[in-house]
């Protein structure tokens, strides 16, 4: 197993290519706000280099990222507001209990998964909460 760390925007190619020098079969990428904004250029390099990837959150697939499982990054804006909504209604934030998303999906790119020559068991893909073709 290799680490590669990206500190700043510059770190990316330099990052991937070493990475594959190194050997490396598959990717997976850890979240963080950093790497979200980031994302299209991660899938990119990711595509480039031939690398089956998996992502932190769904969004990194919808941009051409091949999977993911995670927990939905929709719920956790949803449960934000409501929490929100309560304190804005009078609750005192030390009252509210603490929270943990429960539900968690999984993602795949059909298209992603072709361009690397790649196919999913049927019953795996029954299993996902979104295939985008």
């Amino acid at each position: 197993m290799a680490i590669f760390r990206v500190n700043s925007d510059h770190d990316f190619e330099a990052g991937f290519a070493a990475f594959v020098a190194g050997g490396a079969a598959v990717l997976m990428v850890i979240g963080g706000a950093f790497m979200f904004s980031n994302r299209d250029r991660i899938v990119a390099l990711a595509a480039r280099h031939k690398l089956p990837a998996s992502y932190p959150l769904r969004e990194f697939v919808a941009a051409g990222g091949l999977m993911s499982y995670d927990t939905s990054l929709a719920e956790a804006y949803r449960q934000v507001g409501v929490y929100t909504g309560k304190i804005l209604k009078g609750a005192k934030p030390g009252d509210l209990p603490i929270q943990q998303q429960a539900k968690v999906g999984f993602w795949i790119n059909l298209k992603t998964a072709r361009a690397l020559g790649l196919t999913f068991p049927i019953t795996l893909l029954g299993r996902a909460d979104e295939v985008i073709e």
